[in-house]
């Protein structure tokens, strides 16, 4: 699985709006409405149900929102570059400013797994975070995220 399969470009943006972990969902779930035709609504609604497990930030600044849906067919991602951290209650206490949201569908099992790990794994990666933080235009972004673990592969 590679980020290509994952992450339009339509579904990259970098907000200087988001003050809160519930308004980055919203931000999340319209950004999926518009990318991949989803209901903002449900997927705003599924991230909080999931997000109530507990949550999703992984620390370093990184948070990875994933939820499934009935309405799609194959697993999508949705990247946002916050221009100013929120508190997202992550592991490290550490503000987030990437959030990279997976979205699979409700009986998707190792797909939704294997790409959870790639997101996971790339964004582990100090180098490509600090790219990511140092770019704030959208295709430049899709393009760090999509040559980042194809580099790696090689």
């Amino acid at each position: 699985m590679e980020f290509m399969e994952l992450l339009t470009l339509e579904a990259v943006k970098v907000s200087n709006s988001v003050t809160s972990k519930k308004r980055l969902f919203q931000d999340i779930g319209d950004l999926a409405a518009s990318a991949y035709s989803l209901n903002a609504e449900e997927v705003t609604e599924a991230l909080r149900a999931r997000e109530a497990l507990g949550p999703t930030g992984v620390g370093h600044g990184v948070a990875l929102p994933h939820a499934r849906l009935n309405e799609i067919d194959g697993v999508v991602g949705v990247f946002i570059l916050l221009e100013k951290p929120i508190d997202f209650e992550a592991v490290d206490r550490e503000p987030v400013d990437i959030a990279f949201a997976l979205f699979a569908p409700e009986d998707a099992g190792v797909e939704h797994l294997k790409a959870l790990a790639l997101v996971s794994r790339t964004l582990r990666e100090p180098s490509v975070c600090s790219k990511l933080r140092a770019n704030p235009d959208p295709s430049t972004l899709h393009t760090i995220l999509c040559e980042a673990r194809s580099t790696k592969a090689a």
